[in-house]
């Protein structure tokens, strides 16, 4: 049987924590930066973890 392959998308977007945590960067970042707010900015600039219902699905594609 051949070895299984990961998928490159996935990992470049997602990384697992040492817990077992899926974290991933926050969307909104690139441009339209003017009407956000400098706070708003300032948390998107923080990682975020999905949700436990996508977890298993994202381990899945990362092989772990």
């Amino acid at each position: 049987m051949p070895k299984m392959k990961t998928n490159k998308g996935a990992a470049k977007r997602f990384k697992l924590t040492a817990s077992g945590k899926v974290k991933r960067r926050k969307a909104g970042t690139r441009h339209i930066l003017t009407p956000k707010s400098q706070g708003n900015k300032r948390s998107l600039r923080k990682a975020a973890y999905i949700s436990k219902t996508h977890e298993a699905s994202i381990k899945k594609l990362l092989l772990a």
